[in-house]
């Protein structure tokens, strides 16, 4: 049992100043920020001086840093032609995703040739230049607001950087979507991979991304997981639409859910936890890339991904 304890009044010092103590079921479960669905539109990157253009909810999402996510900083890159770009960043995993253009990036590992459709990741580095030989849209993407939240420091790379050809991927996709029993799939996609993270069979080991697939007058059925989802449509009718809500009716279908038309070029925030469907009512193929933090999550042992 606890006995009654004298208290003596001591002045405080440094090692008390900042003490909290917090009666247990108040405290459990604390009530955090919401995240919201959000659109970044495409206008964003279709004109003006090169630079770069942050996807930031750090705002909304209470970060100590600009942040699209507890763990994700995502941005665009626009670059006039004939110009380059520098980025940085502490973070220890980057996504680069052409959505237009021509160029190449060169860091501590090389130089690297890309145009439209290409996607290739950089590990922790210290810094990269992007030059284009014409006009350009880059969608980066890093695990810059987790290491920012951490306050640590990259001290070697976790993985090496890789190259995944636009080419490749669209045949990648296709092969998979023509396979048997392939539009009974919850998702038609790639989810792209490195050797070094082939424990949770993703792009990094925190970063997860997936080419997915929606022909036209098709729909792909709800799921949802704990990893916010950020998804850069890469080309859509606008009648394509994601439709997200809190839960289903007896048949699986989401309840009362709020539609995210598709525009190609823009990203949207899918929320953690909430189910989400794709929907395509045009005769129009589309495509889309989810990026998320699933591989943090599924390391973890968290990620908690669920279908209808």
């Amino acid at each position: 049992m606890i006995q009654n304890i004298n208290l003596q009044s001591n002045s405080i010092t440094q090692w008390d100043a900042d003490t909290l103590y917090y009666e247990f079921s108040a405290a459990v479960a604390p009530k955090l920020p919401a995240i919201s669905c959000t659109t970044f539109g495409g206008e964003l990157h279709q004109q003006g001086a090169t630079r770069i253009i942050p996807l930031d909810l750090s705002r909304q999402i209470q970060s100590i840093a600009p942040a699209t996510s507890p763990v994700i900083s995502a941005y665009f890159l626009r670059i006039r032609p004939q110009q380059s770009l520098k980025t940085t960043s502490p973070a220890t995993a980057q996504l680069f995703y052409v959505i237009r253009g021509r160029g190449q990036t060169e860091s501590e590992y090389g130089t690297i040739r890309w145009s439209k459709g290409d996607l290739f990741t950089l590990p922790s580095c210290g810094g990269a230049i992007h030059a284009a030989s014409e006009d350009t849209a880059i969608y980066w993407v890093t695990d810059e607001a987790l290491v920012n939240y951490l306050g640590v420091k990259a001290t070697k790379p976790r993985f090496q950087p890789c190259l995944y050809p636009g080419g490749r991927l669209l045949s990648e996709l296709k092969q998979i979507s023509q396979e048997p029993g392939a539009r009974k799939r919850n998702r038609i996609g790639v989810i792209l991979g490195n050797k070094a993270t082939q424990l949770t069979r993703s792009l990094t080991h925190t970063l997860w991304a997936l080419m997915v697939y929606l022909p036209g007058g098709t729909e792909q059925k709800p799921h949802r997981h704990n990893s916010v989802a950020l998804d850069l449509v890469i080309d859509a009718p606008e009648s394509a639409y994601t439709l997200v809500g809190k839960s289903l009716d007896a048949e699986g279908n989401i309840i009362n859910g709020e539609r995210v038309y598709w525009k190609s070029g823009s990203v949207f925030v899918t929320p953690p936890g909430l189910w989400h469907s794709h929907h395509n009512d045009s005769d129009r193929d589309a495509l889309i890339l989810p990026v998320q933090d699933a591989a943090f999550q599924s390391y973890m042992r968290t990620l908690d991904q669920r279908w209808s």
